[in-house]
């Protein structure tokens, strides 16, 4: 019994705390890239630094969440191996759950970016455009800049 619930409690730790970092590595860090490289007609890259170190800062939070849990479950469930095999069975579950729906290419996550990121965007129709996620008027406001909208927004699988 307790094992099943140590099982929920890993997928649930994969859901809610692993699965941010794997989000920021598959799809937050490629797309500032990318927002990063491409200039607008003036010069300036379509987002600044601050994105990046927002990033930076993202990714170490949640990578001690990620081992805090870890190594406290691990110590609560030492005398009972059982436990935390389960636990970790439960998270792998749920890595496997989610595998394809990964990366930049799934509209929901460039949607999810555009609301977590817009705020680094200087342009302000385009920062506009990436707070209500409508990736036509993205494209649109890229065009004004003199970016090509292909060359940011990826192709979408979904």
């Amino acid at each position: 019994m307790y094992a099943a619930l140590m099982f929920m409690a890993g997928w649930v730790w994969y859901y809610l705390i692993v699965r941010q970092v794997v989000f920021n590595l598959t799809t937050a860090k490629p797309l500032i890239k990318k927002f990063r490289t491409e200039k607008s007609l003036d010069g300036e890259p379509l987002m600044n630094i601050n994105a990046q170190r927002f990033l930076i800062i993202s990714i170490v939070v949640w990578m001690l969440l990620v081992l805090g849990t870890g190594a406290l479950v691990t110590w609560l469930c030492r005398k009972h191996s059982y436990l935390y095999i389960s636990f970790f069975i439960g998270g792998l579950i749920g890595f496997f759950t989610f595998i394809g729906r990964y990366g930049p290419s799934i509209s929901r996550n460039f949607r999810d970016f555009c609301a977590a990121y817009y705020r680094f965007v200087p342009a302000d129709n385009l920062r506009e455009a990436m707070y209500y996620g409508k990736v036509p008027a993205i494209k649109a406001q890229l065009e004004k800049l003199g970016v090509p909208g292909e060359s940011v927004i990826p192709e979408f699988k979904d």
